[in-house]
Order: C-alpha cells, then structure tokens, then sequence
C-alpha cells in the first residue's frame, strides 16, 4: 500500500490551498476572477484535446517540438503548438527554450499508464455527451429533479447501456476516480476485525480485492448485476484473492445475499433519490447479521456553505443525472435511522470520500 498522509493533515492541506486560491481571486477585479472561472470549461476541453490525441504518450521519453508530435497523433503542428502553449500556462506541459514541449507531473498524469492516470475522467469530463447532459442543469436548478430522463427520454442507467461507447468512457472516466479512493479507504478503515465482507454493486471488486489483500483472514463476497460478465472473476484471480471470494449476481433491488459480517456500498447510496435508497438500505438491513456492520463510501458534504469540497461539485451532477445527492453526516444519521441503522462514526480518509459506519437497530 502506497505511504498516505493522515486525514488530518490532508485537510489542514485543502484548507491552505483554498485559502490561496481564495486570495488569488482577490488579487484580481471582482468581475475578472468571475470570468476566469466562467472560461474554465475551455481549459477542460483543451485538456480533452491533448487525453484523447495521446500527447501526453509521446512526450514520456522527453521532450519533443510540435511538429514531431502533430506528425506522431496525426494533427496540425501549429493547432498542437497552440493547444500546447494554453495548457502550459496552467502547468500542463512546459515549452523550453528551443520550444520544444515536456511532461509536467501534471501533464504526466494525463498518461493511460501512470499509476494515478487522469486520463480517462479527463476524457469523460470533455465528452459531448457528458456536456450536452450539464447544459440542462438550469432545468433541474428550476424543477428539482433529475433533467436526463427528460431530454435523453430514459434513465441515465439505461442510457448508458443502450448507448455503450459513450457508457464505457463514463465507466472508464469514473473508474479514474474510483481508483484514488481505494486506497486512502484501506489506510484509514480497518477490515480485518471482519470475518466475510460483502461488497454490494462492487463492480468487478477493486475496492473488495484490496480489501482482502490487506485482510489475508477475512473472506469476501462480490454481489453485482453484472459479476458474470465484467470481468470480475478473472480481476480477482489477477489479484490472488479469488480463493477466498464468493460472487454473487444481484441487483440494486434485489433481495440482498446474506452471510457477511460486514456490507460496503461504495457510491451506491447517493446515486438514488431518497426513496429508492431507503430501499437499498433496508433490503441490508434485512440480510445484515445483529452484530454486523454497514459501510456506506460516500463524499461526507462539510455542513458550512462556504467551506469546498469535492463532494459539492459531485452534488449537483448526480442532481442532473439520475436525482440523487452527497449529504452531510446529520443527512446520513437520518437516513440511516429511517433504514433501521444507527450511525455509529464518519471515518475520514485522505481522499475526499469517508467510510459512514451504521449498525442495525
């Protein structure tokens, strides 16, 4: 596992980069610092450009001038060298003397192989599609309610299935994302004290893999809609833990496999207005032992209005997508009681989501 800085050292860290960024904007003309956040979502699409023409690819053995890189991604070299010449003022990229161009650890990151890449949510986050779906969030600001269904005529879910090349760059982009949490989440909970974890909607187990990997005694249960088909198996094999993990194909609302000690549902809960996901937690409350322990992995909003976090961004999407919501720990406390839980502690990690620990009642 990878050395993490604790929770609170990273928080007292995004509070001092909040703070800069918030003098940096006072630096400036009110109505200037409000265009340059207006102008943000260019710079988005710039980085779009450069994730999918795989610039980032051809600048890992060293610096290169445009030309050479226009010629490697199939591309116009002054285009390139002005695409280049914006993200380098933002230190994605960096132009030497002889103009030639080279990897930044940002620019880095834009990598399909760096161990933390960025590439496919920077793909995701420039995807007509995902942009087409932000230009109605006036309609759920004005109605309250989830504005794809509307203006796709179906759920976000099934859009993604009907439509499967944009759902596997949604997939792949939120994977991205994923990927940064796991291990912030085995560094900050231990799941050792369990005996047999059950990973609800797991995917194909990354979260439960690495959570076996840090548990060598405890056994573990993949429960997901599509376990036969995504891969799960052969990922568990690659990671040497499918000797002591079960998979089970269940859905979101179906009835709950039983036999853990311990349930994780890791993003599940916020991607559901609140009826439907009382319902998810009750189907768990029926199949959770007396003594076990529910595990939500959730963005935990902070309850001042002021403070940033991640999670408030993430508020508003889920929002316009599908109808559900980040909450705050007060949020959760009641609905988790509505669900028959009792929270019981908000553990911090050092990403920006925390494990939400309930018990039945």
């Amino acid at each position: 596992m990878p050395e993490l800085p604790p929770p609170s050292v990273v928080r007292e860290a995004e509070k001092a980069r909040a703070e800069l960024q918030r003098r940096s904007r006072e630096l400036a003309p009110p109505p200037f610092a409000l265009l340059e956040l207006a102008m943000g979502s260019m710079v988005t699409q710039a980085l779009y450009a450069a994730a999918r023409l795989g610039i980032a690819e051809q600048l890992q053995d060293g610096p290169l001038p445009p030309e050479q890189i226009a010629q490697r991604v199939g591309a116009h070299a002054g285009a390139v060298e002005r695409l280049l010449r914006l993200l380098a003022s933002h230190g994605v990229f960096e132009a030497g003397e002889d103009g030639a161009y080279a990897l930044t650890p940002m620019a880095d990151a834009l990598r399909a192989e760096h161990p933390m890449s960025m590439r496919d949510i920077a793909v995701l986050m420039g995807d007509p599609t995902h942009w087409e779906d932000w230009s109605h969030l006036i309609d759920s600001v004005v109605t309250g309610e989830a504005s794809l269904p509307k203006h796709r005529g179906m759920g976000a879910f099934e859009y993604l299935e009907q439509h499967p090349e944009y759902g596997e760059v949604f997939i792949r982009g939120m994977g991205n994302m994923s990927d940064t949490e796991t291990w912030p989440v085995l560094a900050a909970y231990d799941f050792t004290q369990f005996e047999t974890v059950v990973d609800f909607c797991g995917g194909r187990g990354g979260l439960l893999a690495g959570i076996l990997q840090q548990a060598p005694q405890t056994h573990g249960i993949l429960s997901d809609p599509r376990v036969g088909t995504n891969g799960a198996a052969a990922f568990l094999a690659e990671q040497g833990v499918a000797e002591r993990c079960l998979t089970h194909a269940g859905g979101l609302f179906d009835q709950v496999v039983q036999g853990g000690d311990a349930y994780v549902l890791k993003h599940i809960v916020h991607d559901w207005p609140e009826e439907q996901a009382l319902q998810i937690l009750r189907n768990v409350r029926a199949a959770i032992t007396p003594g076990g322990r529910l595990l939500l992995v959730e963005m935990v909003l902070p309850q001042g209005g002021n403070e940033p976090h991640a999670g408030k961004l993430v508020d508003l999407w889920l929002m316009l997508l599908v109808g559900g919501r980040e909450r705050t720990a007060s949020q959760y406390a009641d609905l988790l009681s509505r669900a028959g839980f009792r929270l019981e502690r908000v553990v911090e990690t050092a990403s920006s989501v925390s494990v939400i620990e309930a018990v039945p009642v």
